[in-house]
């Protein structure tokens, strides 16, 4: 699947990673295709355990064990497959050029380090500075993401600041060196709302300032909305849709994105308080144990018998639109 755009940062083809375990082979990421333009966002979204996460860390190359990316391209920059790069050339990459924001940074920052050190540290591996200008760009860091008193900031432990706080903290340590693609791995969880918007409005800020594409994994269809240009459907560690953020709300042609979307609650519709909100009945299957074809066939209200035996293909429908689904394939 290749975008028509020009300016690419990315470029995935068929990416596998695979765990292999004593009671089978988990098929964590199975042929997924995507690309990510220079100074957009791409949206990745779809239930826990669908693979989006595991998409990034294959990215960083930061797949725990016993995964192992067994298939599959990941083009960085136009020529660079990131599959075939040794470790030491990996570290020169990672978080320089490619920085990511974790899902929890309390346990992403070390608890025993002051916050600037571990910014300092990161810069000076990377780039050519003196200790005093590493600092410098710490500073400047904390100040770029709106931590107040940054000055005395530079001094504290992760404990010491708030969700909210850390998290920016990440950011400024992700956007260090001018990294030209950032991976955001639900970097509002467990943030209050009010918090939310700030670190939203701080990352579009940062994106159009620095020029950083974005890849956002987020369950928040609204944050997406707001965020995103183009969304990229997981379930089941396939891409079962992708398409642009305008054309994935107003026309989804997937089952599952269809009950993605009607599962969000909308004041206006949703009007009396006591009914139930719309659901997707069942739940994501066992990565060991999955059914043949398919993968959404036994949630799906629409599913055929050929849903049931023959995995569907992805196809294009439409511009820089993409399903998986045998209703869209005949």
């Amino acid at each position: 699947m290749q975008n028509e755009a020009t300016g690419l940062v990315l470029e995935i083809e068929g990416l596998k990673t695979y765990f292999a375990l004593e009671s089978g082979v988990a098929k964590a990421v199975d042929d997924v295709s995507l690309t990510i333009r220079s100074g957009a966002t791409l949206g990745v979204v779809g239930e826990s355990g669908c693979g989006k996460s595991m998409t990034a860390l294959s990215i960083m190359r930061l797949v725990p064990k016993p995964g192992k990316i067994v298939g599959g391209k990941i083009i960085f920059d136009g020529t660079t497959n990131l599959t075939e790069l040794s470790e030491k050339e990996m570290r020169q990459i990672r978080g320089n050029r490619i920085s990511m924001i974790f899902q929890e940074p309390m346990t992403s920052l070390n608890p025993v380090m002051q916050i600037g050190k571990q910014i300092v540290e990161a810069v000076k591996y990377h780039q050519e500075m003196t200790k005093k200008d590493a600092m410098d760009r710490a500073l400047e860091m904390l100040k770029l993401v709106g931590i107040p008193s940054p000055e005395r900031k530079l001094k504290d432990y992760p404990h010491q600041l708030s969700g909210g706080m850390r998290q920016r903290v990440m950011i400024g340590m992700a956007l260090s060196c001018n990294p030209k693609l950032m991976l955001a791995d639900e970097p509002t969880t467990a943030l209050d709302v009010t918090i939310q918007a700030q670190i939203l409005d701080l990352m579009n800020r940062l994106k159009e300032d620095v020029g950083t594409a974005i890849m956002l994994i987020t369950h928040d269809l609204g944050v997406i909305a707001e965020m995103a240009q183009e969304v990229c459907v997981m379930y089941a560690g396939v891409l079962v849709e992708s398409a642009s953020v305008k054309e994935i709300f107003t026309n989804p042609l997937h089952p599952y994105t269809e009950g993605l979307l009607q599962s969000v609650p909308h004041m206006d519709r949703d009007a009396d308080l006591k009914a139930p909100l719309n659901t997707i009945a069942g739940i994501v299957p066992n990565l060991l144990d999955l059914i043949k074809g398919c993968k959404f066939s036994d949630r799906c209200l629409r599913a055929r018998e050929i849903c049931k035996s023959e995995e569907p293909p992805i196809v294009k429908i439409g511009q820089n639109h993409f399903v998986r689904c045998w209703e869209q394939s005949r």
